[in-house]
């Protein structure tokens, strides 16, 4: 990897992997390149020529497009003579007036809000880099858009749009708007404005930030330094602990050896999208009145419905997303739990590959939320057909977030923590306490 700017490439710069903690020397690399873990598998760092200005143009052209989209008709539905529109955030107003201000909230942060502060956030920093200068509190935004990019959910909400296109056919006329077009592009460009991401052109004077030290084999850990959870500088760890309330020196993101509590954390999170897992699979999400007509539809009767209409991969899509996706995270991330209680030092590499795949898919669940927004905006049509929400929308949304939650506040690098510890004697394992991550 060539040397970022105003930096020395005579001097050494290490990275340690977020998943499994391993220290790596900062290796060459090709255009396009990219560098995993030789631990974990884990992705560290890629090369991105003429990372500024390909970022910068990339944003630019996301923010246009969030406008176009947010400022044009986004789906008309034409029945029986009449047009119902809808802009993008109809959806999430729909919800609130139906009395789903806790889901039309969380749609509107994950569909709109978040998506638009990823966007100016990221045009904030790049800017003044551009041309040689430092923006104010670059470490402070740089923090805020790595905590909402997680949360910007603009493909699952297309997907959710199509679902419902789909679903529609055979009730009425679907006449996407310049807003739908714009929408799906804002997808595509802000997917690739994340990929043509290099982080390191945002802190040209990094290696002024590290420790000088120029041994690296083992873990950062065992090497006295601690990552930052949002940036990756390398920070020393004083010999008699972290002082309280230590920041790191470049994004001032709260310095920890591990993700505090995290064992507790996330066994608490479980276990509410557990309880919350049932009031979503109880009650109805949505209600379907056709002249008068309807009877409530939970998640799994509308599976049942989509496959009795011949929609096979339409029920396939929301089974797999509504039921599968958060019942498995339950299981995965239980069993890593477990896995950690009993200081397991089984295949590690296999389990966080397990979490890294559990926790990419988890968002995906939101579909079915976005399809019931989308739903509701655009079959209000009083006798001759309405769609209602109803309240195990609320339980799901609260499902998804909780899962979501769970899977950011477990730590990865306790696998490999737990896997490399000497296990207890036999006869002692009895009388061993819980595993608790290590102290800060």
């Amino acid at each position: 990897m060539n040397a970022g700017p105003n930096e020395s490439a005579s001097e050494p710069r290490w990275v340690a992997c977020h998943e499994c903690d391993r220290l790596h020397r900062v290796a060459p690399l090709p255009p396009g390149g990219k560098a995993l873990c030789v631990r974990c598998g884990a992705f560290l760092y890629h090369r991105v020529s003429d990372t500024l200005n390909r970022c910068l143009a990339l944003n630019v052209t996301a923010l246009l497009l969030f406008l176009l989209a947010n400022f044009y008709p986004f789906i008309s539905l034409k029945l029986s003579g009449r047009i119902e529109k809808n802009v993008l955030l109809s959806g999430a107003v729909a919800l609130y007036r139906n009395g789903m201000v806790e889901t039309g909230l969380l749609v509107f942060v994950t569909s709109f809000l978040f998506p638009l502060l990823t966007i100016l956030g990221m045009l904030y920093m790049l800017l003044p880099v551009r041309f040689g200068y430092r923006p104010w509190h670059l470490g402070t935004v740089h923090r805020v858009v790595r905590a909402v990019a997680p949360w910007s959910l603009l493909g699952v909400f297309l997907l959710g749009t199509l679902i419902a296109i789909v679903k529609l056919l055979d009730m009425a006329t679907i006449i996407p708007g310049v807003s739908f077009y714009a929408f799906a592009a804002l997808v595509v460009v802000s997917a690739a404005a994340q990929t043509q991401l290099d982080p390191r052109a945002l802190w040209p004077n990094e290696n002024r930030m590290q420790p000088a030290f120029h041994r690296g084999e083992g873990t950062a850990r065992s090497l006295g330094l601690i990552p930052c959870h949002t940036c990756g500088l390398l920070v020393s760890d004083p010999v008699g602990g972290i002082p309280a309330h230590a920041r790191c020196p470049r994004c001032g993101t709260a310095l920890h050896r591990r993700k505090a509590n995290s064992i507790s954390r996330t066994w608490a999170l479980l276990c509410a999208a557990a309880v919350l897992l049932i009031p979503a699979n109880v009650y109805p999400v949505m209600t379907v009145i056709r002249f008068g007509q309807g009877e409530p539809n939970t998640i799994l009767s509308g599976v049942v419905h989509l496959i009795e209409g011949g929609m096979w991969p339409l029920a396939l899509i929301v089974f797999f997303a509504s039921m599968v996706v958060p019942i498995l995270k339950l299981i995965v991330l239980s069993f890593l739990l477990i896995t950690l209680h009993r200081r397991s030092s089984w295949r590690p590499r296999d389990r966080t590959l397990l979490f890294r795949v559990t926790e990419v898919i988890g968002a995906w669940s939101m579909v079915d939320i976005f399809l019931l927004a989308v739903l509701v905006a655009l079959v209000n049509l009083g006798a001759l057909a309405t769609i209602r929400p109803g309240i195990g929308a609320t339980f799901f949304g609260a499902v998804v977030v909780t899962t979501m939650f769970a899977a950011h506040s477990f730590d990865p690098r306790l696998i490999w923590d737990y896997a490399a510890a000497p296990n207890p004697a036999p006869e002692r394992r009895r009388n061993v306490p819980p595993a608790e991550e290590p102290s800060t």
